[in-house]
């Protein structure tokens, strides 16, 4: 794997939204994530892939800082539009020589942005102009402080994708935080950067220029170009610039155009930066996914816990008595009754089993007991998962994450989430009707044996299998006054009756068997109740190892950061064709540095380096209220 490979392996996982739940500070994450999405799409993979393509130089700044009468004043034509009422650039405008057109009209850089026809957000206007040299791009990009959202992103966006900074300020704002914020961002990536100081009054050039100058030095961007534009009486709002004002930065872009081997110092400068910064804003994307995963876990714990306690509530009811009540009870009374039943058992249970017999032959319709039996069950599993959804709805909504992702679904959606399903009373009675053969199923294999196949004949299989159903809920817990009585005497009477067919060691085992296959049913159907929850986590939650992926590609690219493609100036070429990137990895040269007291205006052919020492290699984010 190589340098690009590595960017495009970073690129792969951040397709998708990494930070859907609201936790710690998503806002900023999710600001984080299309920051290094939109630098993959829009410079680094561009620029690694065509080492000498064209300098894309942005000029930026704030509302008013004239930046697009300067555009128009560099290039000696109206390509932009200027004017008083805020803001004034809704659509960037690019302004290329004509050799570089076709490279610049295809989707080499910013591909998110649509070409020439545009006029809203996410169009680039595409303008030729002689006046500007072979190899050296303009972009006159929104305001960094507009008031339309839509615009100071799209500003930020084209900044990160920029091999050189044009940045422009006022005499009246230089001082304002919003554009310190951008150029901290610079010093923090090591992009290449130039300074336009512009409308400063004749009287105010030199005290103006030596406070930014400070300001500059005390924020690490010593030795960063300035330039000075005195501010100008203009006849109206659409005038340009007096040629001699503008002079110095169009002999410096002039120069800059003709020299490919400056120009290649400066790719390689801001393209060195911004791979640096990766080290950190790469791991702390990587450790924001994690608190991402981490609340899902979460999230997730509590419909399992939620659904175990439905389970502990079903068994609980199974061994309580409680199914005994109601319906259940009113049958096994009407054949029994509630008499000395418990003191006559022992020495009456012939007697009894022939009430039995007569009960299930049709004396006492047996459906009646099995329908009640049937009903009950069914009416504890919907309890049980009635409870869990309740439980498991209220644990999101104090969880972190939670809230928000029950926001996203609605407050009905969210209301049904907290309910069984609307349709688990049919899926509970055929889980019900399946148990009930089962329970068939086992009492004709035990009575298939010699010994015990006059007995079950008997009682018949339907009789024999309704008494091992009702010995599956054996306990009396949770019953009171004559219940206790009646629901004991059923167990009981149920269970003697079962060991006088049996033996008391085969009932025991039926009934375990019995009791573990309706859990296993009920298991299953409480399983496809949480599932409703789970499958809202699963739709929103980033794919695992999405963060180790992160981590891995931050490895490699720090493995091969120390070569860069080798450039190869400006070839020969038709117009529009793509100047190839070299295949041969060479070392990153450090870029020269100016010494401490040299005048920065000194020299018109040279792009000082952004301060001495000040790359950001290890350096943290600028943070997500600065550009990209």
């Amino acid at each position: 794997m190589d340098l690009l490979g590595a960017l495009e392996s970073l690129r792969r996982p951040l397709d998708r939204d990494l930070f859907p739940l609201a936790v710690g500070d998503a806002g900023a994450e999710r600001r984080a994530l299309r920051e290094l999405t939109g630098q993959l799409d829009d410079y680094l993979l561009p620029r690694l892939r065509a080492i000498d393509a064209p300098l894309l130089a942005v000029v930026g700044g704030s509302t008013g800082a004239g930046k697009s009468t300067l555009v128009n004043s560099l290039v000696g034509a109206d390509v932009t539009e200027p004017g008083v009422l805020r803001p004034t650039t809704l659509v960037p405008t690019l302004v290329v020589s004509p050799a570089d057109r076709t490279w610049f009209m295809g989707q080499n850089v910013l591909p998110g942005l649509s070409r020439a026809t545009g006029s809203g957000p996410g169009a680039l206007r595409v303008i030729t102009s002689d006046t500007l040299g072979e190899g050296l791009a303009l972009l006159d990009a929104p305001d960094i402080d507009s008031v339309v959202t839509a615009n100071r992103e799209l500003a930020a966006q084209l900044l990160a994708a920029a091999d050189l900074w044009l940045f422009v300020t006022t005499a009246a704002r230089y001082a304002d935080e919003v554009p310190w914020s951008f150029l901290r961002s610079a010093r923090e990536r090591s992009t290449a950067l130039a300074v336009v100081l512009d409308r400063v009054p004749p009287d105010a050039v030199e005290p103006v220029s030596r406070d930014l100058t400070r300001l500059l030095a005390e924020n690490g961007l010593e030795g960063t170009r300035l330039f000075t534009v005195p501010e100008a009486p203009l006849p109206d709002e659409k005038a340009r610039l007096p040629a001699s004002y503008v002079g110095p930065i169009s002999s410096w872009l002039a120069e800059l155009a003709a020299d490919a081997a400056e120009r290649s110092r400066v790719v390689r400068q801001t393209l060195s930066g911004a791979l640096d910064s990766l080290s950190t804003r790469v791991p702390a994307l990587a450790a924001a996914v994690d608190r991402q995963q981490a609340a899902f876990d979460g999230l997730r714990s509590i419909v399992s816990g939620t659904y175990a306690g439905g389970m502990a509530d079903f068994d609980a009811g199974m061994r309580d008595g409680s199914l005994l009540r109601g319906e259940v009870l009113a049958r096994w009374q009407d054949f029994i009754g509630t008499g000395d039943l418990m003191r006559s058992l022992e020495s009456r249970v012939g007697w009894i089993r022939d009430r039995v017999v007569g009960f299930f032959t049709g004396k006492v319709p047996e459906a009646q007991l099995r329908d009640a039996l049937e009903s009950g069950v069914e009416s504890l599993i919907r309890g049980a998962a009635d409870g869990a959804a309740e439980r498991a709805l209220e644990g999101w909504s104090a969880a972190p994450g939670g809230p928000g992702l029950l926001e996203r679904l609605g407050a009905v959606e969210a209301a049904r989430l907290g309910r069984a399903s609307p349709d688990l009373a049919k899926r509970a009675e055929v889980a019900v009707r399946g148990w009930q053969e089962f329970v068939l199923d086992l009492v004709r294999e035990e009575g298939g044996e010699r010994r015990t196949a006059a007995r079950v004949a008997s009682f018949g299989v339907n009789g024999a299998g309704l008494l091992l159903m009702l010995a599956v809920f054996a306990s009396t817990g949770g019953l009171t006054g004559i219940e206790v009585g009646i629901a004991g005497g059923t167990s009981v009477l149920s269970q003697k009756l079962l060991e006088a067919v049996f033996g008391d060691q085969a009932v025991r085992t039926l009934t375990i068997r019995a009791r573990d296959d309706l859990r296993e049913r009920v298991r299953i159907l409480l399983d496809e109740e949480a599932a409703r929850f789970t499958a809202i986590l699963e739709t929103a939650e980033p794919p695992k190892g999405t963060s180790a992926a992160l981590r891995e590609a931050a490895r490699q690219i720090h493995r091969h950061r120390a070569t860069l493609p080798t450039t190869t100036g400006l070839p020969t070429r038709e117009p529009g064709e793509l100047r190839g990137a070299g295949t041969r990895e060479m070392p990153v040269p450090e870029p020269p540095t100016r010494a401490q007291g040299d005048d920065p205006d000194a020299s018109t052919a040279e792009l000082p380096v952004l301060g001495e020492g000040r790359r950001a290699r290890g350096r943290g984010d600028a943070g997500p209220e600065e550009a990209s």
